[in-house]
């Protein structure tokens, strides 16, 4: 296989990867219950569930990410690129009271 199609690989698991807005925001942190991520943490300090960040993404208002699902489940997942930082399994789990 060659060395292009191998790396586009992983961006062919996302089922969308939306246009972001000029303005949008990034994930800063990841909600988690019993090591599962039901929402996420907005870089403009708001905290969303799963669902509310799938369709911000969908609208190009979180920037960085793809849409991705399992069975029938819709979640975020980090856009593939060289960099293993902003990767959202990188970031801190936040907790909400």
């Amino acid at each position: 296989m060659d060395e292009n199609r191998t790396a586009s690989l992983p961006k062919n698991a996302l089922d969308e990867i939306p246009t972001p807005n000029p303005n949008a925001v990034t994930i800063t942190g990841l909600v988690k219950s019993n090591g599962r991520i039901e929402g996420y943490q907005l870089s403009d300090e708001r905290i969303v569930s799963r669902e509310e960040g799938v369709s911000l993404a969908k609208a190009g208002e979180i920037k960085g990410v793809g849409i991705s699902h399992n069975k029938d489940t819709e979640y975020l997942k980090s856009i593939p690129d060289d960099s293993q930082n902003n990767n959202l399994s990188s970031l801190p789990t936040v907790k909400t009271f």
